[in-house]
């Protein structure tokens, strides 16, 4: 079984749209687990008739897909962000990989949505830089066998290069298996920001990271208006234990 781990944070104009193209993994019998960061738009409720499993839990994103990783059954962990669209054969390739005797850990290859004459080469740059350093990021729909996920303790605890860190350690182990199947991400935040200045602060926060300055610092000036989590909460929102209808129910919706 492959667990497609989906983490979100308000995502309501866009997350039935994200899910029904992960429909095809459902009906070949894997699952789609959408772990929540703190909705306040209605996110978890449009999820639930498309997953298999709906949690909420403290807002980050390692948070989030720890949790989604927690309450997987699949031997195989693919960690999906909703700015993200796999190929239409993902379930097929990640299937023959599932069932592979050896663990595996990687990556797809990236194109950026179009809107910028930069993007093209952006995606490429970051192609190849994967491919030489053996580090994925989040949009790149890592996947990892359950055993190699357990045996690197999951993603790390921190609210930034959470990605990078894992990767950092699962490189230790194995070499990733760097697929040219492209997964089409979203160019939004490039478009946002500005292309010329996401690529400076992205570099400059790397290498930042990569000299030693912790994440939480790097999150701080990322994220000015997030509080770092002190208390990690998980809870279950759907499916919800079945309960025993009365006089006035004849049926229970989850």
């Amino acid at each position: 079984m492959i667990s497609v781990i989906i983490p979100v944070l308000n995502e309501s104009e866009t997350i039935e749209a994200f899910l029904r193209h992960l429909q095809p993994f459902r009906n070949s019998g894997h699952e789609l687990i959408v772990v929540d960061g703190g909705s306040t738009d209605g996110t978890p409720v449009k999820c639930v008739p498309f997953a298999d499993k709906v949690l909420a839990t403290s807002p980050g994103r390692a948070y989030q897909m720890n949790a989604g990783a927690d309450a997987a059954q699949g031997n195989l962990l693919l960690f999906q962000h909703v700015d993200t669209q796999l190929p239409d054969n993902a379930e097929s390739v990640l299937n023959g990989l599932s069932i592979s005797d050896e663990p595996v850990w990687g990556r797809f290859d990236v194109r950026l949505t179009s809107g910028h004459w930069m993007f093209p080469v952006i995606s490429r740059l970051m192609n190849w830089r994967s491919r030489f350093t053996h580090i994925a990021t989040g949009d790149q729909s890592i996947f990892i066998s359950r055993s190699l996920f357990d045996e690197v303790g999951g993603f790390p605890a921190q609210p930034l290069m959470e990605d990078v860190e894992l990767c950092s350690r699962l490189r230790r182990l194995a070499a990733p298996a760097c697929l040219e199947d492209k997964v089409v991400t979203s160019s939004r935040r490039w478009q946002k920001h500005g292309v010329w200045k996401t690529i400076v602060l992205m570099w400059r926060f790397r290498l930042a990271y990569f000299m030693g300055t912790p994440a939480e610092q790097l999150a701080a000036i990322y994220y000015p208006n997030i509080k770092p989590v002190a208390d990690l909460k998980v809870e279950q929102l759907h499916p919800k234990p079945a309960k025993a209808p009365d006089k006035k129910e004849s049926i229970y919706l989850p």
